[in-house]
């Protein structure tokens, strides 16, 4: 269960570099919406990583969390592209701001508006970031490795094994994920897919073809 104490929003703050990541907290203590949580992203609502470019290093740091717990992330960065964009949102990181944008004030509303569900884009990265997808598309659903249903590729592994019959702690230990990951995984994809059932979310991914 993702941690939210009154209206505050549980975040775990990482970054590249001791100096970013003190500064960056330092604005957030001060902010009532928030509440800041040590490296513990099966805890937290919202994993904020800010970084200056989004390069293989970045990707496995990025792609480690989202395995570790599946909390919402927001990319606090300084350059970044289309391509970059669309490997974030990939792992997870569904809110991207520029460090030139970055205002305490900013902040807190994209990771407020991650903790909704929704995503955060620039807005002059928004028509090519959709010309993007729209080109991957007309590759293929597994062009590049992209899935554009509405299912990642952890959720759908994770279906997999449910319908060969896994239990919750088979599947944990075959991915070497915790219990409540799992858990957590299986309750986004029935929330996001307004799902009722295990079953139903194993017959939605058999209808898109994924398993």
């Amino acid at each position: 269960m993702k941690e939210m104490r009154g209206d505050r929003i549980a975040v775990d703050l990482r970054a590249a570099d001791p100096i970013s990541r003190a500064g960056v907290a330092s604005h957030l203590r001060l902010r009532p919406e928030v509440r800041l949580i040590d490296h513990d992203p099966e805890t937290a609502a919202v994993v904020v990583v800010v970084v200056d470019g989004v390069d293989e290093e970045v990707l496995t740091v990025l792609r480690q969390i989202h395995r570790t717990g599946g909390a919402r992330g927001v990319l606090v960065i300084s350059i970044i592209d289309e391509n970059q964009l669309v490997k974030a949102a990939e792992c997870g990181f569904i809110g991207v701001i520029r460090r030139s944008e970055a205002s305490p004030e900013k902040l807190v509303e994209v990771i407020a508006a991650v903790a909704r569900g929704e995503g955060h884009v620039p807005p002059d990265l928004l028509g090519s970031l959709l010309a993007q997808v729209g080109r991957l598309q007309s590759e293929g659903p597994n062009a590049h490795g992209l899935n554009l249903t509405r299912l990642n590729a952890r959720e759908i592994e994770v279906l997999r094994l449910v319908a060969d019959g896994c239990s919750t702690a088979d599947i944990a230990l075959k991915l070497a994920y915790s219990d409540r990951t799992i858990k957590n995984i299986l309750h986004s994809v029935m929330t996001r897919l307004n799902l009722r059932t295990r079953s139903q979310a194993v017959a939605y991914a058999m209808r898109q073809g994924l398993i």
